[in-house]
């Protein structure tokens, strides 16, 4: 059975308006997820694309050549039953932001971590309402809690579409601020990838790639730019 794989067996696949919502039909018959849950789509851009990836597909169906049915199959059957503990999970991040723990040495790190980082905590005071401090070594401070609340309440005001994107954006940057700064646009996706990525890039110029880690790394990247993709659908 492991080695069984769904054959194509459709000519058409179309997207069909249901009632504010969108789905997809493939030969007049409706999507469902893995979870058999009929597959309610919020937006006409996110029902297109997966209609396009239906349609796509040859004599075997590949779900690898297929994230945003992928991601919409998650929205529904993983963050809608369980919505809020997806948004408590996520919003945790804000107490533990990578951000805000910066390295004693050496200085050219530290300064390099306040070029990158400082700007971002900047913009989420500005454009979030939220000003979260910036600690010298790994041990944990706490947060004000009239900040963490206010970031948990952004949190929990998406939608479960917006979660399932928000989540890896937010873990897989390993930052609450940057996860909305992709969001809301701050700057292009890659570059708040980038800035991420600060203490690993350090580290890589300090002592060379490790070529398996970095394969790794464009994995994790490719994953980050869909989860933005995803959002915007949205």
């Amino acid at each position: 059975m492991t080695d069984w794989k769904q054959k194509r067996f459709w000519k058409a696949a179309s997207v069909i308006a249901d009632a504010d919502a969108f789905t997809v039909e493939l030969d007049g018959r409706r999507l469902r997820t893995p979870a058999k849950q009929h597959l309610i789509l919020p937006t006409s851009a996110m029902a297109e694309t997966i209609a396009a990836e239906w349609a796509a597909q040859e004599d075997v169906v590949d779900p690898l050549t297929m994230p945003v049915t992928r991601s919409a199959n998650a929205a529904i059957d993983k963050v809608t039953p369980q919505r809020t503990e997806v948004a408590d999970m996520l919003a945790e991040y804000g107490d533990a932001d990578l951000l805000c723990y910066r390295a004693d040495g050496p200085e050219a790190l530290a300064q390099r971590q306040a070029d990158l980082w400082d700007p971002a905590l900047d913009w989420a005071a500005d454009y979030l309402g939220v000003r979260l401090l910036p600690r010298a070594g790994l041990m944990h401070e706490a947060q004000a809690p009239e900040a963490l609340k206010r970031l948990s309440d952004r949190v929990h005001a998406l939608g479960p579409f917006q979660l399932a994107a928000f989540h890896d954006l937010v873990s897989l940057s390993g930052s609450l601020i940057l996860g909305f700064a992709v969001a809301r646009n701050w700057k292009t996706a890659d570059t708040i990838w980038q800035i991420s990525r600060l203490d690993e890039l350090w580290q890589e110029e300090q002592w060379g790639r490790d070529d398996e880690a970095h394969a790794a790394s464009e994995l994790k990247r490719d994953a980050f730019l869909h989860a933005k993709r995803f959002y915007d659908m949205c």
